[in-house]
């Protein structure tokens, strides 16, 4: 009789035990990139932003494998991974940036650079934090033709220069060597998590001091409408008043001219008498 050995299950390590920055400058700006992308695209379900993440691209082999600092892919769903298997994706990155050092510049340059063309991966980027490996220190490829064409810069005030990412739609800017995304639709610049939740907890602080300016407001306003119709009444009170004076001294002078009319009738009366033949 003979036996079918199972197959074997390949495993692909979700680690390959290199540090994810030599330094603060490269890890620093890797975190802020990866968390401003997840930030910007969090209501998107068919983009995945990741960093630092094992990419295997040969199903089998464990050795075909690359950890780029940052990578895009316009169409895969957002969700936690381990590791990214092309073979069970729906595709590669689009886009795809590398934090340069000391130690990683001779491959961001050439190994990787080749790898990442012909995985077809859209936009490659460089960024050399310290400016001292790169230059200039912020260098942007797009694939054309099956070759890398670099992107061009635009200079903008200050000395500032920012690049165009068609897949991300938005750009990529050095503001005195330090590199931010920004969006041009929304004419901001995007910012961490740390930094969306300041900027939210300093709005609702903003919004909780209006509120309570206005909810002062409206007490002054109620205290100077009761105010105002107190006022009302008093007036209300006070021409009723005047209106019972005028009618009092008009009944007054009414009964007065009575009696004077009387009076005048009687004395006329008077005098009728006396000058009559006999009167007294």
């Amino acid at each position: 009789m003979s036996s079918v050995l199972a197959p074997v299950a390949i495993e692909y390590p979700s680690t390959d035990g290199e540090p994810v920055a030599e330094s603060d400058f490269q890890r620093d700006y890797l975190l802020y990139v990866v968390d401003a992308l997840q930030q910007h695209f969090r209501e998107r379900q068919d983009v995945y932003v990741t960093g630092n993440l094992l990419l295997y691209y040969e199903e089998g082999n464990v050795g075909a494998r690359v950890a780029p600092d940052v990578f895009v892919v316009m169409g895969a769903r957002n969700h936690r991974r381990s590791s990214y298997l092309l073979w069970r994706e729906p595709k590669g990155p689009d886009f795809v940036l590398e934090v340069t050092s000391k130690s990683t510049r001779q491959r961001d340059q050439g190994p990787k650079r080749e790898l990442y063309r012909r995985l077809g991966v859209r936009e490659y980027w460089q960024y050399d934090p310290t400016g001292d490996y790169l230059a200039p220190p912020l260098q942007g490829f797009e694939l054309r033709a099956g070759e890398y064409e670099p992107l061009p810069a635009q200079e903008l005030a200050a000395g500032a220069v920012a690049l165009r990412s068609a897949v991300l739609g938005l750009e990529l800017r050095l503001y005195e060597g330090e590199l931010r995304l920004y969006d041009p639709a929304a004419g901001r610049a995007l910012g961490t998590r740390e930094e969306l939740e300041a900027d939210l907890r300093k709005r609702n602080a903003d919004l909780e001091e209006r509120e309570a300016e206005l909810q002062e407001t409206a007490a002054d306003l109620r205290e100077a409408e009761a105010l105002q119709r107190r006022s009302e009444r008093a007036r209300a009170a006070a021409e009723a008043r005047l209106r019972e004076e005028v009618a009092a001294r008009q009944r007054e002078a009414a009964a007065r001219a009575a009696a004077e009319a009387r009076a005048a009738e009687l004395e006329a009366l008077l005098r009728a008498r006396r000058g009559a033949p006999g009167g007294d």
